[in-house]
């Protein structure tokens, strides 16, 4: 169903034009079934597509295996390399998840009450820096994994031209930490996308204390979506 909502795919075409062009490098972390890097491949865009999910693998082989504008990375992303446990929800894969902390806070939301983490797997985990090492600097580095973003961001030590990471109302100190992590990286500046709305919540781009203002007015809404942060300076 990620690949088959009428307009959705043109309307993430559209929306991650401002990101990535011809010959960019993509980082997808925590790629899930591949619905994006459908989209930053048609924006001829190289898509590293990072995902630890042996069910999620299987379709993102399926689909972009041959590709050879994609590579599919089969591992998670943190602080620094080895190997980790993967909690799985077999009903709701997407919020399969390697925060402990992250899922006890969540699962307090009524909205995470049918939520079930029914197993786990043992994982390899490389660093950003690792993978910067090996495919290239990304122009665009979307991060979605579920609480452990603050872990991923630690095993960065430059910044990136742009980048984007979930936000839940319901984890809102998780976001603050986040974005101590991503303002220690570099001078940025931020926007907010409501979830899946491909459209930015604000006319401009703002400095840190713009966006949680921002956040605030949406937090009580209980609306998930996607902070973004590009250096200052980028177009």
């Amino acid at each position: 169903m990620y690949h088959g909502i009428p307009g959705r795919h043109r309307k993430m075409v559209r929306f991650y034009s401002g990101f990535l062009g011809p010959g960019d490098i993509g980082f997808d972390i925590g790629a899930h079934v591949g619905s994006r890097v459908r989209a930053w491949r048609k924006l001829g865009a190289n898509v590293i597509a990072i995902e630890p999910q042996p069910d999620c693998l299987k379709v993102l082989r399926l689909l972009f295996g041959r590709a050879d504008d994609v590579t599919i990375v089969p591992s998670a992303v943190g602080a620094r390399p080895g190997t980790a446990h993967l909690a799985l929800s077999s009903a709701t894969p997407t919020v399969s998840s390697m925060s402990s902390s992250w899922m006890e806070t969540v699962g307090e939301d009524r909205s995470f009450a049918r939520v079930r983490w029914d197993r786990s797997i043992e994982v390899e985990v490389v660093t950003l820096d690792d993978l910067i090492a090996k495919h290239g600097e990304p122009a665009f580095c979307k991060i979605d994994v579920e609480g452990f973003e603050i872990e991923v961001l630690s095993g960065l030590s430059t910044p990136l031209r742009a980048l984007s990471f979930e936000y839940l109302p319901f984890a809102h100190d998780a976001t603050v930490a986040v974005l101590d992590r991503v303002e220690q990286l570099g001078p940025y500046r931020y926007n907010y996308s409501p979830i899946e709305t491909m459209r930015f919540a604000s006319e401009r781009w703002l400095d840190r204390a713009d966006l949680m203002r921002l956040l605030h007015r949406f937090r009580p809404l209980g609306r998930s979506g996607d902070v973004y942060a590009r250096l200052e300076g980028e177009a």
